[in-house]
């Protein structure tokens, strides 16, 4: 079969090769997968890099999350987990998903309803689970409410934009560029305003006294400020991205006056500690939302498995159309 392996951290593209090896059995306890799609993530490329919150040890095959299909079961495994039956892995880095098979404990996966789009399942696990947690982990929110993003054209964005849509709740979209605009408000979001400066009164204009409680930053910065202006006081300020790679310089009035809360959000820790129930009940409701067409994510390119330095590269590009795929 083959796999993806890279020997050493640095430019992804010049460290991740094609390499054949044997396909492998599964041990009584395990089943096999055939995967179908891989995303290609940002946290994928930081790990090549060397720069991600967890490294593996080398060589190693990246790749997080994917769409597949059980291929063969081991003696022991449960007759819940049947061949042909479509799956998911649950996010984790370095889980070696761009490979055309891979072994996996049963417990690990989750089935996936019958006629899912495997290409949008593929990209189920990390990015709608994300914006899954920051929606219910952080403030209470009740339909009718104001939510303020930035990066609102990234991939966790168009799932914030989607999830709030089906509770009921009133999106401010920051995006870097007009031509993203009308998409976004295709998707569900309320107000879509270039991140600058000068769409502040602007938005205040919208959501009147009804100031946003929950800011959701992917970018820092002077982005990052430009959201804690528009909180509500005691708002809630989440952290999850840093695109711009700008720390966050927090002016002390919104400390002392406004009396903010700052946070973080890393999705990957939060699925290892969070109880498995609670990860399998939200995995089956945004399944759900996907197969009937309420959760949807755009794709880019896809590209097959022997041409992943080509896919690193458009996946690193600054105006892809969407999320990279690899195909198996």
């Amino acid at each position: 079969m083959k796999t993806a392996l890279f020997r050493k951290f640095g430019p992804p593209a010049d460290c991740v090769e094609i390499t054949e090896i044997p396909t492998p059995k599964p041990a009584p306890h395990q089943v096999r997968l055939r995967m179908h799609y891989a995303p290609i993530h940002p946290s994928d490329l930081n790990l090549i890099e060397g720069i991600y919150g967890i490294l593996p040890e080398l060589p190693a095959c990246p790749g997080g999350e994917a769409s597949a299909t059980i291929d063969a079961v081991g003696s022991q495994v449960s007759d819940a987990f049947t061949i042909g039956t479509a799956v998911i892995l649950p996010q984790r880095p370095a889980a070696g998903t761009w490979s055309e098979y891979l072994l996996v404990d049963p417990e690990k996966i989750h089935l996936l309803p019958t006629g899912i789009d495997l290409e949008q399942a593929s990209m189920l696990a990390l990015n709608p689970a994300t914006a899954w947690g920051l929606l219910e982990l952080f403030v209470t929110l009740s339909p009718g409410d104001w939510i303020i993003l930035n990066a609102a054209n990234s991939a966790v964005g168009y799932c914030l934009i989607q999830l709030a849509r089906e509770r009921g709740l009133k999106t401010i979209a920051l995006v870097r560029r007009e031509e993203t605009m009308p998409e976004l408000l295709a998707l569900g979001a309320d107000l879509v305003l270039l991140d600058q400066a000068d769409s502040i009164a602007q938005a205040r204009e919208a959501f009147g006294k009804q100031a946003p409680r929950l800011a959701l930053n992917a970018v820092g910065g002077d982005s990052a400020l430009r959201l804690m202006d528009l909180l509500a006081d005691e708002g809630m300020h989440v952290t999850y991205g840093a695109m711009s790679r700008r720390s966050l310089k927090v002016p002390n009035k919104f400390l002392i006056f406004k009396r903010l809360t700052l946070t973080g959000f890393w999705v990957t820790r939060w699925l290892e500690s969070a109880d498995k129930e609670e990860i399998t009940t939200m995995l089956k409701q945004l399944a759900e939302l996907m197969n009937n067409k309420k959760l949807h994510m755009a794709v880019g390119e896809v590209f097959p498995i022997d041409q992943v330095q080509a896919a690193i590269l458009a996946a690193q590009g600054d105006r892809r159309a969407g999320k990279i795929l690899l195909k198996f």
